[in-house]
């Protein structure tokens, strides 16, 4: 198919500085959790974006010194020689599909404890470093006269690596962000005071940057570009006058929102496309292309933003973890075969955890080097054998359409009267619509699947499973939310939980009663499962005037949810919604309407009165089939079946990530062709 015409504008050439990007679609700098233990893992994940059409990619934040050293974290890193080996991989790995490489040079200052290199954090002022007991030191003149040192030897470095465009990273509440704030910076030298003298570390590293590379490599920053309430930014009328101030001595100018919880905000709370309403104004203070994300995932949106204004180039991290293979897409004319990032932050969550990041829509994501696998190839078929899957939710769902493409001959059979198993109810509560991305992707590619059959409405018991005589079973059969407590607090049923009178789990509110199949009065919650759950059900009950006390083994409730970016604004709204949270207690018994729970640190107990208790604990896999049919295997030999399989929550309840990816790992290894993960040993 040829590329819609409305979208031509989204493949312009567009020059920054000495370099020249091959069209509009920038991936800009986001964290990998590979950094520099990864790199072989890192290069091939970049790599793939470049193919997929991304005229420019950058690194992760990129350390310049040892001062910076953000451990555990898995950051880049340009302090040596091994390092610069280490980021050609990357730059030689996008390159080679015509693509641009950058570097975001970094400082964490305050923000960091330097963990490993154990030199003293500092910065503007002395301020307690992230999760750590130790604060920065006041930095003085040297300092700064060092900052300016390492960056020119880092940005030197990058020159020799290969990249193209080398950024001077002024934002997110680090080191250089710091100097252009007036309540902390109280210097009282060329470095403080008026305006001018706060940004002059910037406007000197963007010219010394630009001399170390030698005027050939595009310079950027990456700089606070609008003021929230709460933020962590300067003034608005402080950044305008900034921005005009510094504007002419870039390249590019990578702008952000001074409130990171909306700039990668999750989707329960920020929508796509926040942040478009001061870009235009901003890039035209500048006078220089323009980048900024919004999680952009359809064309019309981003050919809209250019054609506004707005910016120059359509900013993607998290869409571009997606579908590393969007541009293409859209130039292919196939916009609709686009797999939509959901907003669901798994892939921060996973850099946060210092693990190698992941994606609920793409199971590839991180896997392109490590095993092998590509997001939009997959081999060929290796037999001839007909795959029978039992369940149509994400895993059952991702399995039929990869091995679909191998050209395996597939039967989905599906015992309710719709696809998409737990994405789809999910997608029914607050905030999680986009939640069904999931499902709707993956229908949409088994539309161009003619060797693969759907049947709804046909549940299966293992009898009916051997008459059908497949050689190959996977058991997408999911998993099913406890009723008896057990969970991350107890690891055994809790006899004083048993009873159906007025105890319900999740699945209950998720069927078609919704809320309203709670009796009338007050609604506890026990949330020991920690994520998102018991938010968004506390939300949907509030919602119908009912009183909501959620009661957590957390500190706060979406406890988990602080690797997401969710729990602050989680929190937040519970309280607005009047939902009272309870923490660090757990659920003991439940009787008569009386709820009673006991403090996790010195077991005391409390009661109240609640006729209404939803127990959101953990998920049991739903694999009696499985061991029904695997308890005889001469029946299954008889019927002609030599592998039965679980995959996704069938065989060990997870994320929606996780779920995709086993349906995934499945279709891929069917064949006994296992590829040893490759695991690089982190420095």
């Amino acid at each position: 198919m040829a590329r819609d015409p409305r979208f031509d504008i989204l493949f312009e050439p567009v020059t920054i500085g000495p370099k020249t990007a091959r069209n509009r679609f920038y991936q800009v700098p986001h964290c990998t959790g590979m950094g520099r233990g990864w790199p072989r893992t890192l290069a091939a994940m970049r790599g793939v974006k470049a193919e997929g059409g991304w005229a420019v990619v950058n690194t992760e934040y990129c350390s310049i010194d040892r001062t910076s050293d953000d451990t555990p974290y898995p950051y880049a890193r340009l302090w040596d020689e091994e390092d610069l080996r280490a980021n050609a991989l990357m730059v030689e790995a996008v390159r080679e599909h015509g693509s641009l490489a950058g570097v975001e040079l970094w400082h964490g200052g305050s923000s960091i404890a330097n963990l490993a290199s154990r030199e003293p954090p500092f910065d503007l002022q002395s301020l307690p470093a992230r999760g750590d007991p130790i604060q920065s030191r006041k930095l003085d003149a040297q300092d700064i006269r060092d900052l300016r040192r390492w960056h020119r030897q880092a940005a030197e470095r990058a020159y020799r690596a290969g990249f193209d465009v080398v950024y001077v990273y002024a934002t997110h509440g680090y080191l250089l962000h710091n100097f252009l704030l007036g309540p902390m910076n109280d210097r009282r030298d060329e470095y403080g005071g008026c305006l001018e003298n706060r940004a002059r570390i910037v406007a000197e590293l963007v010219e010394e940057t630009r001399e170390a590379t030698k005027g050939e490599c595009a310079v950027a920053v990456r700089f606070t570009g609008s003021h929230s309430p709460g933020g962590f930014g300067p003034e608005p009328d402080e950044i305008r006058d900034m921005l005009a101030h510094l504007g002419p001595l870039a390249d590019l100018w990578d702008l952000v929102c001074d409130d990171y919880g909306m700039e990668m905000g999750h989707s329960r709370f920020v929508d796509e496309g926040v942040h478009a309403d001061w870009l235009a104004e901003a890039r035209g203070l500048v006078g220089k292309p323009v980048v900024s994300v919004g999680r952009y995932t359809t064309p019309d949106a981003m050919a809209t933003l250019i054609r506004r204004g707005a910016v120059d180039f359509i900013g993607a991290a998290r869409p571009s973890i997606a579908d590393p293979f969007l541009p293409n897409k859209i130039e292919a004319g196939e916009p609709e075969r686009i797999r939509e990032c959901i907003g669901c932050n798994i892939c921060y969550a996973f850099d946060t955890r210092g693990a190698p990041i992941r994606c609920t829509q793409n199971p590839t994501m991180g896997e392109e080097g490590r095993r092998g696998w590509h997001p939009e190839r997959v081999p060929a078929r290796g037999s001839d054998r007909s795959i029978l899957i039992v369940g149509g939710g994400p895993a059952g769902l991702e399995a039929a359409c990869t091995l679909g493409r191998r050209g395996y001959d597939v039967v989905l059979a599906e015992a309710s009267n719709t696809l998409g198993g737990r994405a789809g109810r999910e997608a029914r509560l607050p905030g999680l619509s986009t939640w069904a991305r999931v499902r709707d992707y993956r229908l949409e590619q088994l539309t161009r699947l003619s060797n693969v059959e759907t049947y709804l409405e046909s549940p299966l018991d293992a009898a009916a499973i051997r008459d059908l005589g497949h050689p190959v079973v996977a058991l997408a059969t999911g998993a099913r939310w406890r009723r008896d407590g057990m969970g991350r607090w107890f690891h055994a049923p809790v006899p004083a939980l048993e009873g159906d009178e007025g105890l319900y789990t999740p699945d209950d509110l998720m069927g078609e009663g919704g809320a309203d199949i709670l009796s009338g009065g007050p609604v506890a919650i026990f949330d020991d499962d920690q994520h998102y759950m018991a938010s968004v059900l506390a939300e949907m009950i509030r919602k119908t005037g009912r009183a909501v006390t959620l009661i957590t083994t957390a500190g706060r409730a979406c406890a988990w949810g602080a690797h997401t970016e969710e729990d602050f604004r989680t929190n937040a709204r519970l309280i607005e919604l009047g939902v009272e949270i309870v923490p660090n207690r757990a659920v003991s018994a439940f009787a008569g309407g009386v709820v009673e729970t006991r403090c996790i640190f010195t077991d005391r107990a409390a009661s109240m009165a609640a006729p209404n208790l939803v127990l959101v604990t953990s998920r049991a896999p739903e694999d009696g089939l499985y061991h029904e049919l695997t308890a005889a295997p001469d029946a299954l030999a008889e019927a002609g079946i030599g592998q039965v399989a679980r995959i996704g929550d069938a065989l060990a309840p997870g994320l929606i990530a996780h779920a995709v990816h086993g349906g995934h790992r499945f279709a891929r290894e069917i064949d006994d062709a296992v590829v040893p993960i490759l695991m690089e040993a982190p420095d």
